[in-house]
């Protein structure tokens, strides 16, 4: 449990509240149609596909062919990204800021971001330059929990697997760098998160 060298962190939901609800309760204040939106044309499936490197303008011209009726507000979803911004979980920043300090680790962040909108985040979040690198899923083409996302970071920043431990609020990516080897928290609130790593003796 002392052997972790490493620790990688997810961004969005673990380090950066994000959310389209933000935007979309003024944009579709009708909680039933909004739903329907969600579940059936700016789903999490068409999103995430932005995250592995598809651009921004494809993915909203391809739903506006398909959805006429709905343009105003699949225009709106890349519109208006930045309002979907929350603000830092700052409960985990200073868990992060910690860690930082300390400097007995070396700290990586490996997020699922189109490349597009991630400069936003570098420039409105300073603790992201605490990072000594991050890879984002939208420059490398591929995404969570695919092995080679995982696999690119090992060997971009010289990682050994098993001397890592990887930090997301998604299972299924947590149980993706599990496979590859690195040891795996799913997030679930900066206060679980802490009692984590201290039972990794990191804290």
């Amino acid at each position: 449990m002392s052997d972790i060298h490493t620790i990688i962190f997810d961004l969005g939901g673990v380090l950066i509240d994000w959310n389209p609800e933000y935007v979309f309760r003024q944009v579709i204040p009708d909680a039933e149609k909004r739903k329907f939106f969600f579940d059936n044309i700016c789903t999490h499936d068409w999103n995430i596909e932005q995250d592995a490197g598809r651009p921004l303008q494809v993915a909203t011209d391809m739903l506006v062919a398909e959805w006429p009726d709905w343009e105003a507000e699949i225009r709106a979803f890349y519109g208006r990204w930045e309002e979907m911004l929350g603000g830092p979980i700052h409960d985990t920043v200073e868990l992060l800021r910690t860690l930082r300090d300390n400097g007995r680790h070396r700290i990586l962040a490996l997020t699922n971001w189109s490349a597009e909108t991630f400069p936003v985040a570098l420039e409105r979040y300073e603790f992201l330059h605490w990072f000594e690198g991050i890879v984002v899923s939208g420059d490398e083409k591929t995404r969570k929990p695919f092995a080679d996302i995982y696999e690119i970071l090992l060997n971009r920043y010289n990682v050994q697997a098993q001397g890592a431990i990887f930090i997301d609020d998604s299972l299924k990516n947590v149980e993706g760098a599990e496979a590859v080897g690195i040891g795996g928290i799913h997030f679930q609130s900066p206060a679980q998160l802490k009692a984590a790593l201290a039972a990794y003796n990191i804290l």
